[in-house]
């Protein structure tokens, strides 16, 4: 900043001395032209705007073309007053060129230029007629003086707003425009230069501070006071140069924010959206999403043509994973018995993010075919978030009372089956629909029903459900059942004999139970770790019941030892021994549904070998 400063004082002294040597050259005309025309009585009055000039031929002919032409038709009425209608510039601009005429000494300046240019071709004021004329003169400032700075050129380019067309053929504009676009690119140019620094390798890159701040973007508050049409044509002229698409992003950022906040017509607010959404540039990230939200609220609120709110619907689409639920909770503007949001803006922009998202999957899957399901892929984690999205939405809709069926099961079917991991936020939503629009049918709930991936629902929500009474019949048996699926599963896993396993192989089995499908074929890491707690609770609910009964058995125990204390004969132990045979782990039970092996027969008759010399002993 401190070199833009630099560079503008430097400005500021060349236009002092170009402007010294005008004022020098037409001082001792000047005061020439004062003493003769001091007490000459007029003799022609020019009439602008309703304003009257009391002024003399000599000096008007002698500069003025179109006023010498005047005269010269008149030559024979002696005509004394002339009306100059449609001057551009008004009374004020007149009253410099006159003054131009009589040689009296005045300042060109950027406030001014264009209005003195215009007036010039007006009235002729040409070298044909007269050496260094108005034209030539404020010709000459403009590409020396402003055309150098781009404030200058700003300033012009907003006097020159209503002096349009003419403005745009003297090719004012034009050159403005030019001239801000190339003094833009230039800036950032130099900026990006002045930040670039050697690493320890030896290697050029740009430093950290610059990517988040970019000093050759001080341009963007100052394009702010053009007209939308002025304005337009700069950006334009700033893509063609090569301006990066950050900055003009943040420039119709800037722009949207000064003008859209003005209390103004409707018809200019929407012409405003039009231009703002039409002047995006292609690339993605360069604006943030909550402005293009911003902007589809307004276009639907101005009733935007409908290519405007396509585009903005589709770009939006491209980054929906990065929206939140208060970007598209977009009010309704339509009549009474409508929806209080916009639902089918909605679907439009769920349909362009699944498509899109379709396109960019299409690459990856020709390489990396395995990969197409993965949680962890840029694509699949964006859908997850869409998804969570979506849910939230449809549970802050549901309680509409004008909220037709169709158009929930549109938003809650826009996203594709494997978008959801868990559908505990769906089972929320609809249940909200139920509780909210009581008098649906049958039919219709069976419908909603549909919807819901019961084998999906956590343990909490699954309980919900078995006990929801909105719910149809069929759903809640549903529901119970897979919960019942859930259980025996769990119990048939805690009876597997996994304790003769090494713990790597049980490692190895419970990761293959996750990923086989038995939860879900895609988990999030916050489904895997509830899923793990809900077997963990399980596993200890079982073991406790392996505790209580061991516990039995050794009172059994204790009490047969008893019974043998009290009695020594061979009859007793006989039935001992059966009893013993019953209590024995390795005996011809039936074994657990996996991992129990019955031991082998030598292993048996061993046993029953020593049971007898126990006995034999004991009598």
């Amino acid at each position: 900043m401190d070199k833009h400063h630099n560079h503008l004082l430097l400005q500021h002294h060349q236009h002092l001395h170009h402007h010294q040597k005008l004022s020098l050259a037409k001082s001792s005309r000047q005061s020439c032209s004062k003493w003769i025309f001091r007490d000459l009585p007029s003799d022609i009055t020019l009439e602008v705007n309703g304003d009257n000039f009391a002024l003399h031929k000599f000096p008007l002919v002698s500069r003025s073309g179109r006023i010498r032409r005047i005269v010269a038709e008149h030559r024979d009425t002696d005509i004394s007053k002339v009306e100059l209608l449609n001057l551009p510039g008004g009374a004020e601009t007149f009253e410099l060129a006159a003054n131009f005429c009589y040689g009296f000494n005045f300042e060109i300046t950027s406030s001014n230029v264009a209005q003195l240019l215009c007036i010039s071709d007006y009235l002729e004021m040409t070298e044909e007629y007269s050496k260094d004329n108005l034209a030539s003169r404020t010709e000459e400032y403009l590409d020396s003086i402003v055309c150098k700075s781009l404030e200058m050129c700003v300033e012009v380019l907003k006097q020159s707003e209503n002096l349009l067309p003419l403005a745009d053929e003297l090719n004012i504009v034009t050159r403005c425009i030019d001239a801000i676009a190339s003094k833009a690119c230039a800036e950032q140019i130099a900026s990006s230069f002045s930040r670039l620094e050697y690493s320890s390798s030896g290697r050029l890159h740009m430093s950290k501070q610059a990517k988040g701040n970019d000093g050759g973007d001080w341009w963007i508050e100052d394009l702010s006071v053009l007209r939308i049409d002025l304005y337009q044509r700069v950006m334009n002229a700033m893509k063609c140069r090569g301006v990066r698409p950050e900055s003009i992003g943040a420039s119709l950022v800037s722009y949207a924010e000064r003008e859209l906040t003005k209390t103004g017509h409707h018809e200019h607010e929407q012409a405003i959206v039009e231009t703002i959404v039409a002047l995006l540039p292609v690339e993605k990230l360069v604006v943030p999403i909550s402005f293009l939200f911003g902007l589809l609220r307004r276009a639907v609120m101005l009733d935007a043509s409908v290519s405007c709110r396509l585009d903005l619907e589709r770009r939006i689409g491209s980054q929906l994973d990065m929206a939140t639920l208060d970007d598209l909770l977009i009010p309704s503007f339509r009549h009474a018995g409508d929806t209080l949001f916009e639902i089918d803006t909605v679907q439009r922009i769920l349909v362009n993010f699944s498509q899109q998202g379709g396109d960019d999957s299409e690459d990856e899957e020709s390489v990396f075919e395995c990969d197409d399901s993965s949680p962890h892929s840029p694509s699949q984690s964006a859908m997850f978030k869409v998804a969570k999205l979506v849910d939230s939405y449809l549970a802050e809709i549901a309680p509409d009372a004008n909220l037709d069926l169709p158009k929930f099961l549109l938003i809650a079917e826009a996203l594709p089956l494997h978008a959801r991991t868990l559908h505990d936020g769906l089972y929320r939503a609809t249940d909200l629909y139920l509780k909210a629009h009581q008098g649906i049918s049958d039919s219709d709930k069976k419908k909603l029903s549909k919807l819901i991936d019961f084998q999906k629902l956590s343990q909490e929500a699954g309980a919900h459900a078995a006990q929801n009474e909105r719910l149809p019949l069929q759903s809640i048996v549903q529901v119970l059942y897979f919960e019942q699926l859930k259980l025996r599963s769990s119990l048939c896993t805690s009876y597997s004999d996994e304790e003769t396993k090494p713990k790597q192989q049980q490692q190895q089995q419970q990761s293959w139970r996750i990923n086989s499908g038995a939860l879900s074929a895609a988990m999030s890491p916050k489904d895997n770790y509830a899923s793990l707690r809900r077997e963990n609770r399980e596993l200890k609910l079982e073991l406790a019941r392996l505790r209580m009964r061991l516990n039995d058995l050794e009172k059994e125990h204790i009490c047969m030892k008893r019974d043998m204390q009290r009695s020594h004969s061979r009859k007793f132990m006989s039935s001992f021994s059966k009893k013993m045979g019953k209590l024995s782990f390795f005996g011809n039970q039936q074994s657990s549904s996996r991992g129990s092996s019955s031991p082998s027969k030598q292993s048996f008759r061993t046993d029953s070998k020593v049971m007898e010399r126990t006995c034999a002993s004991m009598d």
